[in-house]
């Protein structure tokens, strides 16, 4: 397994009875775009049991961050929620994924939609400075069912916007926008009725979705990827590719299983 590292588990935090986040070591040699994802796992039976998962973490960070549901008859995650600091944590040596921003074209705004745990990649995102550089505004979606499901809800709103070297990016330029579907809370509603409606351009006080100024990052659910192209391609938006930057983009890795 020489494509594999041998991570150290070093920290986990059960967020609720589903979801858990944990970090590990980094192999000094590993570089990664932010955005990208790795293929992580444990040794199962002799074999390498692996699947794919978004950084968390920031790429310049001395260690890695992952997020996670937790799956009781999941082949890996039923085994990964178990983890304790000391364990050791396959990681593979070759990042990959749709989520960088070479893959946009330049814009005004940038919008981070997602659902779920697909809230992984966008928080390396949001503490990376190049994307502070590159757009005026970046939009944090984050559509759950309920209020314990928004995980890094205290990092996003109170650690960041202190961060003693881009706390001035967060507060300048960053916006945080979560929703409940099931419980009562401030922004409730599926993200794609919200977006379809207006209120969520309501809300955050930016004109609705337009090709000519706003690029778009989509990590979540399939149904929300589903509506999300139908609206993205009614209003003209044309997806891109490693080959031809676009105005938005998705990370299938996660979403087409």
């Amino acid at each position: 397994m020489s494509n594999m590292a041998h991570e150290t588990v070093l920290s986990v935090h059960h967020w609720n009875d589903t979801l858990f986040s944990f970090t590990t070591t980094r192999d000094p040699s590993l570089r990664f775009k932010t955005g990208q994802f790795v293929m992580i796992g444990l040794e199962v039976n002799g074999k390498p049991l692996m699947r794919a998962y978004s950084v968390v973490s920031a790429h310049y960070s001395d260690h890695l961050e992952f997020y996670s549901i937790k799956v009781q008859e999941g082949p890996l995650t039923s085994r990964l929620q178990h983890l304790k600091v000391g364990d050791t944590l396959l990681v593979s040596r070759k990042p990959t994924g749709s989520l960088i921003i070479d893959n946009l074209k330049p814009g005004k705004n940038l919008y981070l939609l997602s659902t779920g745990t697909g809230l992984a990649p966008f928080m390396s995102v949001v503490r990376d400075p190049e994307f502070y550089d590159a757009f005026e505004k970046i939009i944090l979606t984050h559509g759950v069912r309920w209020k314990n499901e928004l995980g890094y809800f205290e990092h996003i709103t109170e650690d960041l916007p202190a961060h003693e070297h881009f706390g001035d990016l967060i507060r300048n330029q960053l916006i945080y926008y979560p929703t409940v579907t099931r419980e009562d809370f401030e922004k409730q509603g599926r993200l794609t009725d919200l977006i379809e409606s207006g209120k969520l351009f309501e809300d955050i006080g930016l004109p609705p979705f337009n090709p000519e100024t706003d690029r778009i990052m989509i990590c979540g659910s399939p149904s929300m990827l589903k509506d999300l192209v139908e609206i993205l391609e009614a209003r003209g938006f044309v997806e891109g590719t490693s080959h031809a930057p676009g105005d938005y983009v998705i990370e299938r890795a996660f979403v087409e299983k």
